[in-house]
C-alpha cells in the first residue's frame, strides 16, 4: 500500500499506542509513588527491598498476580463475573480517546490532530463512558453472590450516581462559559482568556471533589471499606481479575485528572514560561514553521502531562491526609450540600454569562 493509504491508519494506531501505553505505563509508577508517599506522610520507609528505592516492587507485584491461583466462586454468574473487570478497565480508556493531548503536528505535509477520536461533542462522549463505571461495580457485586460484595456494589452505585449529578452541574456551568462541548474549543478559549477555574472556582472545586467519589478514592472509598465490607465489590476477585480492577482505578484517576485539566486548567495549553523556552529552541535550531509547530505540540503534551501528574499527586495526598467518611456523611455531602450549591452556581454563572454577552 502507498503512503496516502496507510497514513490514516498508521497515525491512528500511533495515537492509540501513545495514550494507552502511557496510561497503563503510569499505573506501576503510581503504585510505587503511592506506597512511598504513604510512607513519607506516615514517617515510615516504604518499599525498599526490590530494586533501588523499591522501584522494582510493582514488577514483583505483576509477577505475583500472574502466578496466583485464578479462583472463581462456585455459585458466581461466570459471564458477568468475568465481564465486570474488563468493563472497568475499558470504560476509562475509551473516555480518554476524546481528550486532546495537544493541538496538532505536521508529518510529511499532513496534519495529525493529537486526539484519538475527533468529535465535536467530545465532552458528552467522555461523560457517557465515565457513567459506565457504575456497571462493573454492580456486576462484580451481584455476580459474585457474596453479601459483602453486594453491599459494596450498592454503596458504589449509589455513590457514583449521587455525585455524578453535582459533577454534571459543575461541568454544565463551564459549558455555558465556553459555549461548546468540543475539548479543543475549551482549551482555545482558556488560552485566549483565563483558565476555567479562575472564571468558576466553585465549579472547579465541586468537580474536583466529585471525581474523588467517582473513582472510589479516599475519603470516598466506602465501596471498598475494609473495616466493614472486607474488600467490597471485588472481594471475590483475585489474581489477574483483581489486577484489572486495580489498574482500572488508576486509569480512571488518570482520565479524571486529564478531564479536570482540560475543563478548568487550560488542558494542553502551555504553562507560563514555556513560550519563551519554545522561542529559544526554535530560534537556536532555526526551525521552519513546521518545526516550530511540532515543537509547540511537544510542549503542549508536556504541559498536559504535568497537570495530570499534579492531580495524581493530589489523589495520593488526600488519601493519606483525610479520614474515610461514614456513608451517611458521604450522601449528605452529595445531596444536601454539593447538589444545591452546584445548582445555585449554575444559575449564577448563566446569569453572569448572559450579562457580559448582552
Amino acid at each position: 500500500m502507498d503512503f496516502e493509504t496507510i497514513f490514516p491508519f498508521a497515525q491512528l494506531a500511533a495515537k492509540i499506542a501513545f495514550v494507552v501505553g502511557l496510561a497503563l505505563g503510569v499505573v506501576p509508577i503510581m503504585v510505587w509513588f503511592e506506597r512511598r508517599g504513604a510512607a513519607w506522610m506516615q514517617g515510615r520507609v516504604g518499599p525498599n527491598r526490590v530494586g533501588p528505592f523499591g522501584l522494582l516492587q510493582p514488577l514483583a507485584d505483576v509477577i505475583k498476580f500472574f502466578h496466583k491461583e485464578d479462583f472463581t466462586p462456585r455459585n458466581a454468574n461466570k459471564f458477568y463475573y468475568y465481564l465486570a473487570p474488563m468493563m472497568a478497565l475499558i470504560a476509562p480508556l475509551c473516555a480518554m480517546s476524546v481528550i486532546p493531548f495537544g493541538s496538532h503536528i505536521v508529518v510529511e505535509g499532513k496534519t495529525v490532530v493529537l486526539q484519538i477520536a475527533e468529535m465535536d461533542a467530545g465532552v458528552l462522549f467522555i461523560l457517557a463512558f465515565a457513567g459506565l463505571e457504575v456497571y462493573p461495580i454492580i456486576l462484580a457485586g451481584w455476580a459474585s453472590r457474596n453479601k459483602y460484595s453486594v453491599l459494596g456494589a450498592l454503596r458504589g452505585s449509589s455513590q457514583i450516581v449521587s455525585y455524578e449529578i453535582s459533577m454534571g452541574l459543575s461541568l454544565l456551568s463551564m459549558l455555558i462559559v465556553y459555549g461548546s462541548v468540543n475539548p479543543h474549543d475549551m482549551v482555545a478559549w482558556q488560552s485566549e482568556n483565563w483558565w476555567g477555574f479562575l472564571m468558576n472556582p466553585f465549579g472547579a472545586l465541586v468537580f474536583w471533589i466529585s471525581i474523588f467519589a467517582e473513582t472510589n478514592r479516599l475519603p470516598f472509598d466506602l465501596p471498598e471499606g475494609e473495616s466493614e465490607l472486607v474488600a467490597g465489590y471485588h472481594l471475590e476477585y483475585g489474581a489477574m481479575k483483581f489486577a484489572l480492577f486495580f489498574m482500572a482505578e488508576y486509569v480512571a484517576m488518570i482520565m479524571a485528572s486529564a478531564l479536570i485539566s482540560t475543563l478548568f486548567f487550560g488542558g494542553y495549553g502551555i504553562l507560563p514560561g514555556m513560550q519563551m523556552l519554545i522561542d529559544m529552541i526554535v530560534n537556536h535550531f532555526g526551525f521552519s514553521a513546521v518545526g516550530a509547530q511540532n515543537t509547540l505540540a511537544a510542549f503542549q503534551v508536556l504541559s498536559l502531562v504535568s497537570k495530570v501528574a499534579f492531580f495524581m499527586f493530589m489523589f495520593v495526598w488526600v488519601r493519606w491526609t483525610l479520614p474515610r467518611f461514614r456513608f451517611d456523611q458521604l450522601m449528605d455531602l452529595g445531596w444536601k450540600i454539593l447538589f444545591p450549591l452546584s445548582l445555585i452556581n449554575l444559575v449564577v454563572v448563566t446569569l453572569a454569562v448572559y450579562y457580559f454577552n448582552s
